[in-house]
């Protein structure tokens, strides 16, 4: 079957499926659609860090050990801002920072998001659409017990520290889905729910207007981003915790139900599969961890050879 796919991503995780994925599925049937609600404004630059770690990832120019920024790194701006003694929490190397200053500079001379990005994906030779969720601004702010933060404040400047006590996106009741958007879920077959932090990659994507009653009748696939109860990077499974749920891959598809046709699941949480199942939703037992480049491919091949099971059962029915 010539499955066509739009995926919804954010973050490593998310980064590492989509890079298994596009090495099956060619760019006329595969969109990819990026949050960006972490998007913020640093040292006066446009700063979009999972458009950026998909798009290096894709390139093929991501930083293996951080998962963030790229490879082969200089750090002789952040040394000199250190000097000055201005803000360098927000770790920019010297290559990242020249793609920043470009973003910035077209986008104050009018080119909407979507547009820099397509352009930065022609001149990294990236063949696969990406596209923003949206080009208006959206800010995805952490309720803490320290105040209310900007998601990259509590993240990084705060190692994601205060204890969580619910999210709000700013802007996001303006946001209109990026060009293409919509029409990319209307063509595809199937949407594929990246192994991203549901709560700050994945619901700012769905919070915008008309993204839900898109994905109404549509086969939906997850990548469980919590194995064993632990997130594999970041604090998913912390904020699971923080409002009160027990973090499992089971917490996932609960949290998703409403759009869910179906998740793959950890093979340490096969337990789980009966309970997520009751649920109404289809489980799969696969492995999902992605340590290297070769698991990023099996992964993505699961996932796919799961989404045409489904795909095939709806035909039925």
């Amino acid at each position: 079957m010539a499955l066509k796919v739009t995926a919804l991503a954010g973050g490593t995780g998310g980064a590492k499926l989509v890079d298994g994925l596009t090495g099956l599925l060619g760019s006329d049937r595969l969109t990819l659609v990026v949050n960006t609600g972490d998007d913020f404004e640093h040292l006066g630059l446009s700063i979009s860090p999972d458009l950026d770690t998909v798009t290096y990832t894709l390139a093929g120019l991501a930083n293996p050990q951080s998962g963030w920024g790229r490879t082969d790194e200089t750090w002789n701006f952040l040394q000199t801002l250190k000097e000055f003694g201005s803000p360098v929490w927000f770790r920019l190397g010297d290559r990242d920072l020249a793609l920043h200053v470009e973003r910035t500079r077209r986008m104050k001379a009018g080119q909407p998001l979507s547009e820099v990005t397509r352009t930065f994906c022609r001149i990294f030779g990236i063949d696969h659409v990406i596209l923003p969720m949206t080009d208006d601004p959206v800010q995805t702010i952490v309720e803490t017990d320290d105040g209310d933060l900007p998601f990259q404040e509590y993240f990084v400047k705060h190692s994601h520290e205060p204890e969580v006590r619910g999210f709000r996106f700013e802007g996001i009741e303006h946001a209109e889905p990026a060009p293409g958007f919509l029409p990319a879920i209307e063509d595809s077959d199937a949407v594929i729910l990246c192994p991203s932090n549901p709560w700050v990659s994945i619901d700012p994507i769905l919070s915008i207007r008309g993204v839900r009653e898109a994905l109404e009748g549509k086969v939906t696939v997850s990548v469980s981003p919590i194995i064993g109860g632990q997130a594999v990077r970041g604090p998913a499974a912390k904020m699971f915790a923080a409002m009160g749920i027990d973090p499992s891959a089971c917490a996932v598809a609960d949290h998703y139900k409403q759009i869910l046709t179906g998740i793959l699941i950890d093979e340490v949480d096969a337990d789980l599969a009966p309970e997520i199942e009751a649920l109404g939703i289809r489980a799969r037992v696969a492995n999902t961890m992605m340590k290297t480049q070769p698991d990023r491919k099996r992964l993505a091949e699961e996932v796919l050879t799961f989404t045409e099971e489904l795909l095939e059962v709806e035909s039925l029915q």
